[in-house]
């Protein structure tokens, strides 16, 4: 019995710690990240900042997210696409405002070929960190995968303003205008 009580008081203390998001990064350090990265001339340039921006992401504001999200990588570098899936669900539901569980997730799906619980997770992403440029480039990919041509634009645009050199977007976003909106004059 006491064993019992123990494990629901422990339970109950991690919801708790749980319910509440953690603290994000000050806003400040991503607006200057975000800065810079909008006054980068080359996609060479872009990538050291970007990668301090989805470190800043990737940042949970909990040892036990960022202990699960770090197992849930091993387990995907091992090749245990079961284990990582189950590992990242369980992100989802106990830290369900954490994105980039959701964007693992999202990620997930999509390899896997869930294209509607990959554009559901990836919306997710989005409406939790609308900052997340990679988030919104994947989703554009998934959408174009799936023939939504007007939405994929609409989202690969939204990738590219926050990230003006992220992975050769750029052509493709010329390339999809020009399909759906028709050349200009």
């Amino acid at each position: 019995m006491r064993h019992v009580l123990a494990r629901a008081a422990a339970l109950l203390l991690c919801g708790a710690a749980s319910a509440s998001p953690p603290a994000k990064p000050q806003p400040s350090e991503l607006d200057s990240l975000f800065a810079a990265l909008a006054h980068t001339h080359s996609a060479l340039d872009a990538k050291p900042i970007e990668d301090q921006i989805v470190a800043k992401f990737l940042a949970s504001g909990s040892p036990s997210i960022d202990l699960l999200m770090t197992r849930a990588a091993a387990a995907l570098a091992g090749g245990d696409k079961k284990d990582a899936r189950r590992i990242i669900n369980d992100v989802t539901i106990v830290a369900p405002y954490y994105a980039e569980g959701w964007h693992e997730k999202a990620k997930m799906q999509a390899g896997d070929g869930d294209d509607v619980g990959a554009i559901v997770s990836f919306n997710k992403t989005v409406t939790l960190n609308p900052r997340q440029f990679e988030a919104y480039a994947e989703l554009g990919t998934v959408l174009l995968a799936n023939g939504d041509k007007k939405d994929a634009l609409a989202t690969l645009r939204k990738a590219l303003a926050l990230d003006p050199h992220l992975g050769g977007l750029d052509r493709e976003v010329q390339q999809l205008s020009r399909e759906v909106e028709g050349e200009r004059i």
